[in-house]
């Protein structure tokens, strides 16, 4: 079960995630926010933590641990695979 503080990127727009950070932090009061990806969607992370930070929340929020690790699983057709992750976490200042 996911935190109500964590949000998982995917294909959706990519301004989605940053409007979710950004309420997270302001309707919700959150402290910390974590972003997590894997696979082709790590660099979309990094980017939504850049740009939330950085533009949306310019002096109320810093990026704080990164965690990186990879997780295997048994993909449609069978085989082992093993796929990159990532979670960064966003602190307020």
């Amino acid at each position: 079960m996911a935190e109500d503080n964590t949000i998982f990127i995917g294909e959706k727009p990519f301004m989605n995630y940053v409007t979710a950070v950004v309420m997270q932090f302001t309707t919700k009061n959150a402290s910390d926010i974590f972003i997590k990806a894997r696979g082709k969607f790590i660099s979309r992370a990094v980017d939504v933590a850049e740009v939330s930070s950085k533009r949306f929340l310019n002096g109320q929020a810093d990026v704080g641990d990164i965690k990186i690790d990879s997780e295997e699983f048994t993909n449609k057709e069978g085989r082992q695979v093993r796929v990159s992750t990532i979670e960064i976490t966003l602190k307020r200042k």
